[in-house]
């Protein structure tokens, strides 16, 4: 079976660069994202197109230009947390909305762009009011107080 790369069934890199430009648009404006940004947002947005082209079968760019994506390292720095990534999903889905893929397209994108977002939380939500950590065996349990 040959299936066309997810990269070409889309319409290539112009594609790909319209989605990344529209999610730095909105970054550029944000309070909680902005900060994690260099002032600079263009190699950002080159990254994550190159980055975003090489996973659905577009050219190598980023291993040739980057190494391995190692995201989580390339993202320890910051702090990821559920608001963080909910930020981040709310500005990658109105670019992605503004595409306008056909829906199976669609929908693999954003799986993709849920799953990768979810993996780069890298610090814990602030407990519940009323809720206190306990250390365990390196661990923690929550426990009501």
């Amino acid at each position: 079976m040959n299936e066309q790369p997810l990269f070409d069934a889309v319409g290539g890199h112009d594609t790909f660069a319209r989605l990344v430009e529209r999610f730095y648009e909105q970054v550029a404006t944000d309070p909680l994202l902005r900060p994690m940004y260099p002032e600079d947002l263009t190699d950002s947005a080159d990254h994550m197109t190159w980055f975003l082209e090489q996973y659905w079968g577009g050219p190598t760019t980023y291993s040739q230009r980057r190494g391995h994506p190692a995201l989580r390292m390339r993202h320890a720095p910051f702090r990821v947390d559920s608001q963080a990534r909910d930020h981040w999903l709310a500005h990658m889905r109105v670019a992605l909305d503004e595409l306008a893929l056909a829906p199976e397209h669609d929908a693999a994108l954003w799986e993709h762009l849920e799953r990768t977002a979810n993996f780069l939380r890298n610090t814990a939500d602030p407990a519940a009011p009323g809720t206190v950590h306990v250390a365990q065996l390196g661990g923690s349990v929550e426990a009501q107080s």
